[in-house]
């Protein structure tokens, strides 16, 4: 029988090419997003599209709900849903942050209430959330961004405790920079926030070179965070959390060598 993985946010980016990648290994796979039309796109026997708003409890349930009628069973959860919202703690208005937690934090453990039953039941499944190294390092201006990336690492490593008894793994994948659209909606993000207030000169320098970075040649594709996805998803026992991604081990590892006030200066320094 083969497995079902229901992957979100899968339109776009790692989403997509982790959908199109499980497939080519064998599994169901439902790609869920809210934009239909990209969706049926890349619709195929193994790839099956789905309707999702990971504000809307109601499109939530529903999207389990037909994998399940559909499959009776549940074997991967891929949380890759998300988006990256730019701009300093005193410009963001309140119903932005909420937002921004809502999509990245409350969605992801919402789908993974949903699912859950199924993979108890069954004793087995693994629930793969991606989130960044922005969830163990910091930026300026990216606050409310870091803040929903350090809740879904510390949601994950919780539910790690409960779910591994049941035969239920977690797993968390981090990426650094890829090339994906989320560099571009990030630095507008922070450019429309920001635009003539008090942080307007230094956000436009950051939002700059935000898109820089994620311009440059070296950036990583998303089909490389796609086969970690997938690697985690397959194996018996996979690792706690994959750090990978440009950028993403040099930066968590001179925050955690030399400490906050040097990852400071040489944050300040570059953004």
């Amino acid at each position: 029988m083969k497995k079902v993985a229901l992957v979100t946010g899968a339109s776009s980016g790692i989403g997509r090419a982790a959908a199109e990648l499980f497939a080519k290994k064998g599994y169901t796979v439902y790609a869920a997003a809210r934009s239909m039309e990209k969706l049926e796109a890349m619709a195929t026997d193994a790839i099956r599209p789905v309707s999702l708003d990971v504000t809307d409890d109601a499109s939530m349930r529903a999207c389990v709900k037909q994998v399940l009628d559909h499959e009776g069973r549940i074997d991967v959860l891929v949380n890759n849903a998300g988006y990256g919202s730019y701009g300093a703690v005193e410009d963001v208005p309140m119903e932005e942050a909420r937002r921004q937690i809502e999509v990245n934090v409350f969605g992801l453990a919402r789908m993974t209430q949903l699912v859950l039953p199924a993979m108890r039941e069954a004793r087995s499944g693994k629930i793969i959330n991606i989130t960044s190294m922005a969830g163990r390092i910091w930026t300026p201006f990216g606050a409310w961004y870091h803040a929903s990336k350090f809740a879904v690492e510390g949601l994950s490593a919780s539910m790690r405790l409960e779910l591994r008894p049941l035969g239920i793994d977690v797993v968390l994948i981090e990426p650094g920079a890829i090339l994906t659209p989320w560099s571009g909606i990030a630095a507008q993000h922070l450019r429309d926030t920001s635009r003539g207030g008090a942080y307007a000169a230094a956000a436009m320098r950051s939002a700059d070179r935000l898109s820089g970075i994620y311009e440059g040649r070296y950036i990583t594709k998303p089909e490389v965070i796609a086969k970690c996805i997938v690697k985690a998803a397959m194996k018996r026992h996979p690792r706690t959390r994959y750090l990978i991604g440009f950028g993403a081990k040099p930066m968590v590892w001179i925050q955690k060598i030399f400490g906050d006030r040097v990852y400071d200066r040489l944050v300040r320094t570059f953004m």
